[in-house]
């Protein structure tokens, strides 16, 4: 298994650079792994695949405004900051632009924001890491996180209008730095239409990072350390999971963020229940792997030599995953963040 093995060529026009309105005009490209079909749909015909009894898991994280503007205390020189995981109250991995200056011990100022006195906090560099990675320790979490923007997927070149659109209707729990994008397709009305058909739908947490788009550098993905993100699975859902499993009833993640975390979870456990979980989680998903929990999913069109189309073609198969995006290049779906979506039953 090599990197190379999860490349493709996309056309540039097929990066979707704004959501589609409304949000549930996405279309949707369904794959039977039972007997390697391919239906085109649009996303609200998803209803139609989910039965009585399923358990749809979705996650509830809500982007934080990541992205801020500083200067340097002693020089005044500008800087980009953006917030990339928090390790502890008031201290942050950042990623810094430019960097080379910004050494253990270096004081900023961040300033701007939507505050009405304009707000002005102070950090100072405690970490440094590669790639313009540093650790801060800011002297108001609370204010920092309203001095920020939303910040953009590197492939989006297009202003968002409304913040809210990379926001998921059900967002709940702060601390993502990038959207969990396959829920951006539903509605409320949309969620109450399967609740109708008896399906169960749960709410977990996972704390997105922007690693989530930067491409496998090594040839070897095995060699690839993937970046952790914190989730929250609790005890209820748990719970439910565990019966549904019991009982042979489908779980059907939106995303992958949501197969990660229950997969996670099922990993800490000696036997067929899956308990509560609470914590950074590093598991990368690969060919091979056997999914403990996960029936079907709910996903995005995603970048080559990712993380997540290898976790993608590890659920439904390389050869597989190859053909459907070949599909969806011919049709002229819209990829990443803001494109259409894949149902892999």
């Amino acid at each position: 298994m090599k990197t190379s093995d999860f490349d493709y060529l996309l056309p540039p026009e097929l990066i979707a650079q704004t959501p589609v309105e409304p949000r549930t005009q996405s279309r949707l490209l369904v794959l039977d792994r039972s007997d390697g079909s391919l239906e085109h749909r649009r996303f609200p015909d998803i209803a139609n695949f989910l039965r009585e009894g399923d358990v749809l898991v979705f996650n509830n994280s809500l982007v934080i405004p990541a992205r801020l503007s500083g200067k340097r205390s002693e020089s005044g020189g500008k800087l980009e900051v953006l917030l990339l995981r928090r390790q502890s109250p008031n201290v942050w991995e950042t990623l810094v632009r430019p960097a080379r200056r910004v050494k253990v011990g270096t004081g900023i100022e961040i300033t701007g924001g939507s505050t009405a006195d304009g707000g002005k906090i102070t950090a100072e560099a405690i970490g440094v890491g590669e790639g313009g990675i540093r650790i801060f320790r800011f002297s108001d979490e609370s204010l920092l996180l309203r001095l920020g923007e939303i910040a953009l997927p590197p492939y989006i070149h297009v202003p968002l209008e409304d913040p809210g659109r990379y926001q998921t209707v059900y967002a709940d729990v702060s601390g993502s730095v990038a959207a969990p994008t396959a829920g951006l397709h539903f509605t409320p009305e949309l969620i109450g239409q399967i609740e109708a058909k008896g399906v169960k739908n749960l709410f977990t947490t996972l704390h997105v990072g922007l690693d989530t788009f930067r491409p496998v550098r090594e040839e070897d993905p095995l060699q690839h350390q993937i970046h952790r993100e914190y989730g929250v699975l609790g005890k209820e859902e748990a719970a439910e999971l565990s019966r549904a499993k019991a009982e042979g009833r489908r779980v059907i993640c939106v995303g992958t963020t949501s197969v990660r975390l229950i997969e996670a979870a099922a990993q800490k456990s000696g036997n067929d229940e899956i308990p509560p979980f609470e914590g950074w989680i590093d598991l990368f998903i690969l060919p091979g792997y056997e999914f403990k929990v996960t029936d079907a999913m709910i996903t995005n069109f995603h970048l080559p030599r990712s993380t997540l189309l290898m976790l993608v073609s590890a659920f439904a198969g390389n050869d597989f995953i190859k053909q459907a995006y070949r599909e969806a290049i011919k049709e002229k779906y819209r990829f990443y963040s803001f494109g259409d979506a894949m149902l892999v039953l």
